[in-house]
């Protein structure tokens, strides 16, 4: 099946699959103040205990639902089902998303001129042509805001392992056997085997991101090999167990979130690294975007304040300092360096250089939750978990 049949399946499957969803958000009623917009949005774009420092900067206010990571969640709540009555704004689930909210009328166009910090962007980004220029765009219009980006990474545990690595190779090395971890998600676990598999001569694949059918089947029966020789410890799911496997020792290195390996390191007192690899990463930004409806009454001020504020070097910094991730802006260095009391100024500069090191790898592959092959990827991630 692909990416469009998936699309005309979910948009046929109506609001019946939904309910229960439903009835677990917290249902926030219509508004009719315009400074005040309904956010669905991951916890992750809070860098603060509470929303009230944002609110304050950004001169809204916020009625905020928090959002899981599942996309497929994401794609049916706000296409076939309330989303559009409950929210004004919402957050995405990696690359890709903008297309299939943008190609069925959920999001509204956005116009750029009226979000001073959008100069801020890089040009990757900014750019119409950038490198990142797809990942907030649909048929070269902009949709979306990006409000934090990263190259996921190796984390591997230095004080037990005696050295460092560069490679994914390692991940994968009987050596390791039972002492490794992947993420229990197609997207970036198939999408790094990819790289890794591409760059080592071990199977040709063109498009990392969007892989065709013959190519997901390579990836997942090589996954399925190594996971029925015992390689992995487990695919983890969650932050939490995330960090619980590496700071207890329980793995000895795995493919992760930056956070998790930061948390994992000051629980655990050990030197856990985040590592650059030379065969490259899974490279995303997570966005914010404006329904059409929202746009329609008139919320639309309200969330170019937001927007401004998420581009904004107050906001970028504090999600550096506060989970490691930095975003696809300038200016951070001399916030950091204007408000150094504020900061452990030399390490997080330290992790913004880390940062480059792994955006400049060749092998880099952007995230795709929407992959042409939707239902290829879903069918072989299946077997995946039940070898």
């Amino acid at each position: 099946m692909n990416q469009s049949e998936f699309t005309r399946r979910l948009l046929l499957q109506g609001t019946a699959g939904l309910l229960g969803t439903a009835a677990l958000a917290r249902v926030v009623p219509a508004q009719a103040a315009t400074d005040e917009l309904r956010l669905w949005a991951a916890p992750i774009m809070r860098p603060f205990d509470t929303w009230a420092p944002f609110e304050e900067k950004a001169g809204i206010k916020l009625a905020w639902s928090p959002k899981s990571a599942s996309a497929d969640e994401a794609l049916s709540k706000m296409m076939v089902g309330d989303g559009r009555k409950l929210y004004d704004a919402f957050t995405d689930n990696g690359g890709g998303m903008e297309d299939a909210m943008a190609e069925n009328g959920v999001i509204a166009e956005l116009d750029t001129a009226r979000i001073p910090n959008w100069n801020l962007l890089r040009d990757e980004v900014r750019d119409p042509n950038g490198e990142a220029a797809h990942s907030i765009r649909y048929k070269d219009k902009v949709y979306a805001v990006p409000y934090i980006a990263n190259a996921d990474s190796l984390a591997y545990n230095k004080s037990m392992l005696g050295q460092d690595y560069n490679s994914w190779e390692a991940l994968f090395d009987p050596e390791f056997k039972g002492r490794t971890a992947m993420q229990n998600d197609f997207g970036p676990t198939m999408t790094v085997t990819a790289i890794y598999l591409h760059d080592s001569g071990k199977m040709s694949i063109k498009n990392r991101s969007d892989m065709q059918p013959d190519e997901i089947q390579g990836v997942a029966e090589f996954l399925i090999e190594k996971k029925k020789a015992g390689q992995f410890r487990t695919f983890w799911n969650g932050f939490q167990q995330g960090v619980d496997l590496l700071a207890s020792g329980e793995v000895a290195m795995m493919s992760c979130w930056e956070p998790i390996q930061r948390v994992a390191a000051k629980k655990s007192g050990q030197d856990i690294v985040y590592g650059t690899m030379k065969e490259g990463h899974q490279v995303w930004n997570n966005i914010v975007m404006l329904t059409k409806d929202a746009a329609a009454a008139g919320k639309d001020a309200a969330f170019y304040k937001l927007a401004e504020t998420v581009l904004s070097p107050w906001y970028t910094t504090r999600q550096l300092s506060r989970f490691g991730f930095a975003s696809l802006t300038t200016g951070m260095v001399d916030y950091l360096e204007a408000n150094a009391a504020d900061f452990d100024v030399a390490d997080l500069k330290e992790t913004l250089k880390r940062k480059e090191q792994r955006y400049a790898v060749a092998g880099n592959a952007w995230q795709n939750v929407y992959p042409t092959h939707l239902r290829t990827y879903q069918e072989w991630w299946s077997r995946v978990q039940a070898a």
